[in-house]
């Protein structure tokens, strides 16, 4: 094995200390020489941190090493004097372990501080270290770095640092059972989103599935559940088999609600087999809503038709981006030449993604605000001959003018930290009437992208705009009355129809919902019975005559009655305040809406875009590097899961911390 560079380093020992300490001695003409008489063994553990000091021969001083005052150091002084200076000694750098290690381990009891003792733990410490690997996305060979062996020993000498091997395993011992518990516990159903990502330095394909679900706390969570390798082709078949293969491996086969995906045939063959596959009776509306498709997506479908009308408009302003940007004078000249015109944009320049119409977007934005520096520029640079024309350029500014909302709806969509499902339906709908206006606009250039967007804004809007309407009238501001609002603007005479058929789903909905509450509450009223006869309460379960007819005649009465839901519509609407926490409302109304309380913990937490999963594939950027290719498919999936596990326990724990806390080992910055 190569020796490191930094162990051929020379480092001065202790006989190189002795030697400077006597040359000093030397040079300040003093009469001392530092050094331990031979003749005598020092065996106090004060003699550490001083050093003897003899003048013609005789004992007289004792130097402190650290703050190098001099005292006594006769043979017959004793060494508790020097004890009690290093007690006091400013100058020493290290404490005491032992009072550190007893300060570490203090207990706070009844508002009374007790000290405890302090033991180590290999193990503990093997589990932090794997744990403090995944979390910061360290290497596996940092255990092997001369640098890091060394600072470990100095920590602890009794730490014996794992080799990289043995690192591997104990991460991959990282359990799941903590989220396994959470899944098996939690009443509320479970909705996914998945989507495929190609590692370019290996070259395969990776599929993430992150579950989202409201917990018993009422707060919307989100887990990475499986990061897979899928070898190609990428076929339904290959891709329905690996998910199905992690329902079952999570236990949540029974308790899904909704699989959101993108937009494409594959995903639309998934979905098919997997319902071929799952129980549908387990499944909401025996799987009707089971395929949610990723609103993102659908807008970004959408926008990128409307943007192929002015096609040249946006090419000619990328090159001009492209050519401004791509080496360092040009740059250079261009701030130049914008602080000369007096532009007082701060933003760069930059160049769009095409894929992504929210990156065209701001390009043209950014761009826009230039537009004086890019017409200043074409005079000096013979070179520059891409510059729009001003006709493009207005078209251009039109365009970003009307697509401001879209980018503003898709901010919204893609959301994970709050519920998305209620917001749909109001912001969709303000999006469907811009289109109807832009489509009778004077302009010519609006008018044919708004016919060409609202093509496709009608292919996908019957897909999904049913869900979403049952969560918008789950939100106590808006119920039906926002229904009845839109839907005659969108609708016109067919409105009436249309509101009818989302009031049949609610009503098909809770229906569903309260045969399995009725069921459970039945079932559990058996078992207290049961238990009640067990332990000779009196009780019995056979009911008489009249009881049976009672019951029977509530169950025909119940038809008469006003349901909950009937209830629920029938309150008047909250205001519209900002910062309204929906699902804290529900959590505090569940005694007076305890059907329709399930129906909102399972309909709320459905994502309406798939950008969770979508941003598992920026943070496995970090772990499959050119420097990491030869990861196995099987460490890069354990080290993504268990990294967003362990970062959600770390959620509440950031509140003081350095802005550097959960961050990866690709983070780094100057801080002033």
């Amino acid at each position: 094995m190569a020796t490191p560079e930094n162990d051929k380093q020379p480092i001065m020992n202790d006989e190189d200390e002795l030697e400077d300490n006597e040359q000093e001695a030397v040079e300040n003409n003093e009469q001392e020489v530092v050094e331990n008489n031979p003749k005598k063994r020092l065996k106090s553990a004060a003699w550490n941190h001083f050093d003897l000091i003899f003048v013609d021969g005789v004992r007289r001083w004792a130097k402190c090493v650290h703050c190098k005052k001099q005292l006594t150091g006769r043979s017959n002084d004793g060494t508790t004097h020097l004890k009690d200076h290093y007690r006091i000694c400013v100058g020493k750098n290290t404490r005491d372990i032992r009072q550190h290690i007893l300060v570490q381990g203090q207990k706070t009891v009844d508002g009374k501080a007790y000290m405890s003792k302090y033991s180590f733990d290999a193990e503990v410490s093997r589990d932090e270290l794997a744990k403090m690997i995944i979390i910061h996305d360290y290497p596996l060979s940092i255990v092997e770095h001369y640098g890091f062996r060394k600072y470990t020993k100095s920590l602890q000498p009794l730490f014996k640092v794992p080799c990289r091997n043995t690192v591997k395993g104990d991460i991959m011992k990282i359990k799941k059972c903590h989220i396994l518990k959470c899944f098996e516990e939690n009443a509320s159903r479970i909705a996914l989103t998945s989507d495929m990502w190609t590692a370019s330095n290996q070259k395969k394909g990776y599929m993430a599935i992150t579950a989202h679900y409201i917990d018993v706390n009422w707060k919307l969570q989100n887990q990475i559940m499986s990061f897979i390798h899928v070898p190609s082709p990428h076929t339904a078949d290959a891709l329905s088999q690996a998910m199905m293969e992690c329902f079952l491996e999570w236990n949540i086969d029974n308790k899904l609600s909704t699989l959101t995906l993108d937009n494409c045939s594959t995903n639309d063959a998934i979905v098919d087999k997997l319902l071929g596959t799952l129980t549908t009776s387990s499944l909401i509306l025996k799987g009707r809503i089971f395929h949610m498709r990723c609103c993102a997506h659908i807008i970004n479908l959408i926008v990128q038709d409307g943007f192929s009308v002015i096609a040249n408009a946006i090419e000619n302003v990328r090159n001009s981006v492209s050519y401004w940007t791509s080496s360092p004078k040009r740059a250079q000249d261009f701030r130049l030449f914008a602080r000369q015109v007096g532009v007082n944009c701060q933003k760069e320049l930059l160049l769009d993604c095409k894929t992504r119409w929210n990156s065209i977007y701001m390009m043209l934005s950014v761009a826009l605000e230039y537009k004086e520096v890019f017409n200043r520029l074409s005079k000096k640079d013979k070179h520059y001959v891409c510059l729009p024309s001003e006709d493009e350029w207005n078209m251009a500014s039109n365009v970003c003018e009307k697509l401001k909302l879209f980018y503003q709806v898709t901010e919204k969509f893609s959301g994970t930290k709050y519920p998305t499902s209620n917001i749909f339906f109001p912001l969709i709908c303000d999006m469907k009437l811009s289109l109807l206006s832009w489509s009778v606009s004077d302009n010519n250039v609006i008018k044919s992208m708004a016919s060409t967007m609202l093509t496709k804004f009608e292919k996908y809007w019957n897909v999904i705009h049913n869900v979403m309407s049952v969560a918008i009238v789950l939100d106590p501001r808006y119920k039906l009355k926002l229904i009845n609002y839109f839907f005659p603007k969108l609708y016109g005479n067919e409105a009436r129809s249309e509101i009818m058929q989302v009031r049949n789903i609610i009503t098909e909905l809770f229906e569903e919902y309260k045969k399995k509450h009725n069921a459970k509450q039945g079932a559990s009223w058996k078992r207290q019975c049961e238990t009640n006869v067990f332990e000779g309460r009196g009780f019995t379960l056979s009911k008489s005559t009249w009881e049976l007819d009672f019951e029977n005649m509530l169950s025909e009465d119940d038809g008469l009655e006003k349901t909950e839901l009937d209830d629920y519509l029938a309150e008047k609407l909250l205001p519209n305040e900002e910062g309204f926490d929906i699902l804290m409302w529900w959590k505090c109304n569940g005694s007076k809406f305890p059907i329709l309380q399930k129906i909102a913990r399972d309909i709320l937490a459905i994502p309406i875009s798939s950008v969770a999963s979508e941003s598992a594939f920026s943070m496995s950027g970090n772990k499959v590097t050119k420097q990491r290719n030869r990861l196995k498919a099987e460490t890069v999936g354990v080290l993504m899961c268990s990294q967003s596990w362990l970062r959600k326990e770390l959620q509440g724990k950031k509140q003081g911390e350095p802005k550097a806390f959960d961050q990866t080992v690709a983070y780094d910055e100057d801080v002033e």
